[in-house]
């Protein structure tokens, strides 16, 4: 344990940000060029040289805006520490503990930032898993940074990644079994916009009895069912990501990120929201009641337009590619 104005080498500590089951992390002063930066200690000083190395090895290969960045590793006063960017701003889980369930335009941005850095350090080879909103810092410009990739470095000691680690509320049921694999992540990235759009967790941290219905799916119930102003198409992407069967979840990040830009530019398209140019036409839309089928638009489109946003389909296509509605055939 460090306190207040301890100094290691040229690094003067001026508080505790947060303590984990691998490190504490604190708020430190680099006093030579007067920037504030976050050492991370890591819990067990004992381990070699090189076994210490891990972890800032693997985070040196993940330089992405929207995950933590480290600076470098030192050793000082017999003290192994890891130096990063100090973000400043609150845990997405204190954001949500502060202020419920996020409103949907800023839940689906959260989102789409929190699914650029796992679809980024999917393409290094790297699986977070632990991702959970304590694990997401959000900065005070909005910008969100994906944090604590320290349990990824037992992938490359524990032979294919089986060593049982993370936060049961958030765990994939495939990693109670002492597996890991990238869509684990997705996962638990589906607990984190279920957290965000309902300001809950989709069930209470699974007991032993209980993982026979997580494997099943049945301790879910769609975030829809919750709050009933979540979009479907957007409560559609959340049960994807959290069905308990990899062949039925989204296979990489990518395709989740896909879904959620698809979102993000149906809301930004509608009438009088932000992200449409001006003088552009508008949509013809029905008024949505929260949890209702939208009602027709006055003008019924042909066959070949979208019966709610009235823009051009593909042929034979069952949801519409831009407001993603299923369409009435």
């Amino acid at each position: 344990m460090l306190f207040s104005d301890h100094l290691l080498g040229k690094y003067k500590i001026v508080s505790t940000i947060g303590s984990g089951g691998f490190g504490t992390v604190y708020l430190a002063e680099d006093t030579w060029i007067n920037k504030r930066v976050a050492l991370k200690v890591p819990h067990r000083q004992n381990l070699n040289f090189s076994e210490l190395l891990r972890e800032p090895r693997l985070l040196a290969t993940l330089d992405h805006p929207n995950i933590v960045a480290i600076t470098t590793a030192e050793k000082q006063d017999d003290i192994f520490f890891i130096v990063m960017e100090y973000v400043n701003g609150d845990t997405l889980e204190a954001v949500i503990g502060t202020n419920g369930a996020l409103d949907v335009d800023r839940a689906v941005d959260y989102s789409i930032q929190i699914g650029k850095a796992m679809e980024y350090a999917h393409g290094q080879g790297v699986i977070h898993r632990d991702l959970r909103p304590s694990n997401v810092l959000v900065s005070a410009s909005g910008t969100l940074k994906v944090a604590d990739f320290g349990t990824s470095r037992f992938l490359e000691i524990a032979a294919l990644g089986t060593t049982v680690i993370g936060s049961p509320p958030y765990m994939a049921p495939e990693q109670f079994q002492g597996e890991a694999v990238f869509a684990s992540d997705l996962y638990s990235f589906g607990v984190t916009m279920y957290q965000m759009l309902t300001g809950e967790l989709p069930y209470d941290p699974p007991a032993p009895r209980d993982l026979p219905r997580l494997r099943s799916g049945e301790l879910v119930q769609p975030p829809r069912l919750v709050k009933g102003t979540i979009p479907r198409e957007l409560d559609d992407v959340v049960m994807k990501a959290l069905a308990p069967q990899l062949g039925d979840r989204y296979g990489n990040a990518a395709e989740l990120l896909s879904d959620l830009d698809d979102i993000r530019a149906a809301r930004t398209a509608r009438p009088g929201r932000p992200g449409r140019s001006r003088g552009a036409a508008a949509p013809a839309r029905g008024r949505r009641t929260p949890g209702r089928t939208p009602s027709r638009p006055r003008a019924a489109p042909s066959a070949d337009f979208c019966w709610y946003c009235n823009k051009p389909l593909p042929p034979r296509a069952e949801r519409c590619p831009f407001c993603r509605e299923r369409q009435r055939r």
